[in-house]
């Protein structure tokens, strides 16, 4: 849509935070855009057709704490098909790669390691989660690489009160069409401008004044929903300036998580929604989701330092890696039944900058910081505002609705 000179509410951001406030102002008689940098919705959701039998979720794909969450009851409204399938991670392993005795093991490690979290957070004390691992074990590293598949990022850099503050209900459901499918067809009746990136929030004066690559407009309140990075890195800059926000968002940086599918020829010969991992005793490793939804392909999932290392080597390291990985625990046979289709690179994308947050040690306080308005005329959402449910779209679209009604009560309405 064209871009209007003056609105009463401008919303940065068309992902999920951005889309579920612009939806929670529909009705409020309140004239609404939505600036969206990329030409698309939903930020860090995004399905793409990468073969013509396999739809891929390059972003967010689960619908974590499905009993609570809000895409839920929007999916059936809109006629998306929801599997309830358990996840690939819950004891579906193919092959020996990683032997029952061993996974048994390293889960009885993970729940020692799980528990002595909680013990600590009840202390209130807000520390490095890396120093509560039992030292000497010897699936530390493998537990080090959930934690990069979870958090982003390395235990080293992960607040042991924010693990705990997250709440999951081990619901975990997807979206037959995709997650990214869904949260654009929530987003289509929206107000949106899209490649239109904010460079400026000026709120110095009674109207915000926000100038974009396409152009300059005024707004009397402004919903800020960009991830955290961009707000750290000041791509985009307020002024006057917001050390506060730009210190929060530092600390609650975008962690990692990089995702690829392969086309599997065969794909019959091997099990529907299997997992595929090894006892590698390493961080740096992927594990592999086999034929989601019966599709043909496998899709391989790289986190932390190890993602951001395969993004810095260039276009098509992620598959190479995941096809090497594979192939050494199926063998080198494998090889010649996979082809690489689509990987991204989220640490690249220069509108995301990573992947979802993480609070830093000592930075769990943070999110509430971030989310505070100011003035009365800004607002801020996104997965990283929210108290429980960051990292996922369904906090962020929450933390969306929770900003819009903070502008209602700011403007007296109901």
């Amino acid at each position: 849509m064209s871009l209007p000179s003056s609105v009463d509410v401008a919303i940065i951001g068309a992902g999920a935070a951005g889309l579920g406030a612009a939806h929670a102002l529909h009705g409020s008689r309140l004239s609404v855009i939505v600036l969206e940098a990329r030409d698309r919705l939903g930020g860090r959701a995004w399905t793409v057709q990468a073969s013509p039998e396999v739809t891929f979720d390059v972003g967010c794909g689960w619908l974590h704490s499905a009993d609570k969450n809000s895409f839920v009851p929007i999916a059936r409204q809109l006629g998306f098909e929801l599997n309830k399938d358990l996840p690939p991670w819950r004891e579906r392993a193919y092959g020996n790669a990683f032997p029952e005795s061993e996974r048994d093991d390293f889960m009885r490690a993970m729940d020692a390691f799980y528990e002595r979290l909680w013990e600590a957070a009840q202390t209130g004390k807000d520390e490095a989660a890396s120093s509560h691992l039992e030292p000497g074990n010897r699936w530390n590293p493998m537990i080090d690489a959930i934690s990069t598949y979870i958090n982003g990022c390395e235990l080293k850099d992960m607040s042991t009160l924010d693990w705990e503050a997250y709440e999951d209900t081990n619901f975990n459901w997807r979206v037959r069409r995709g997650y990214g499918a869904l949260i654009a067809a929530y987003g289509a009746p929206c107000p949106v401008a899209l490649n239109c990136n904010v460079a400026l929030i000026d709120h110095s004066d009674k109207r915000v004044h926000i100038e974009t690559s396409r152009g300059a407009l005024t707004a009397d309140k402004a919903i800020v929903t960009v991830p955290t990075n961009l707000i750290a890195e000041e791509a985009i800059r307020f002024s006057p300036p917001l050390p506060a926000k730009v210190n929060a968002a530092a600390g609650l940086p975008l962690g990692v998580d990089d995702k690829v599918t392969l086309a599997l020829d065969d794909a019959e010969t091997f099990p529907t929604e299997g997992n595929l991992r090894g006892a590698t005793m390493r961080t740096e490793m992927g594990t592999y989701h086999i034929r989601p939804f019966g599709q043909p392909c496998i899709e391989g999932f790289f986190g932390g330092s190890f993602a951001r290392a395969l993004e810095d080597a260039g276009d098509g390291a992620i598959a190479a890696q995941a096809i090497s990985e594979i192939a050494g625990f199926l063998g080198n046979d494998i090889r010649r039944k996979l082809k690489p289709l689509y990987e991204s690179r989220w640490a690249r994308d220069p509108f995301a900058r990573g992947s979802y947050s993480h609070a830093l040690p000592g930075h769990a306080g943070d999110r509430a910081v971030l989310a505070a308005p100011v003035d009365a005329r800004l607002f801020f959402a996104g997965e990283a505002t929210s108290p429980t449910f960051f990292t996922t779209a369904h906090g962020a679209r929450d933390s969306g609705e929770r900003a819009a009604k903070e502008v209602l009560a700011a403007l007296g309405k109901p």
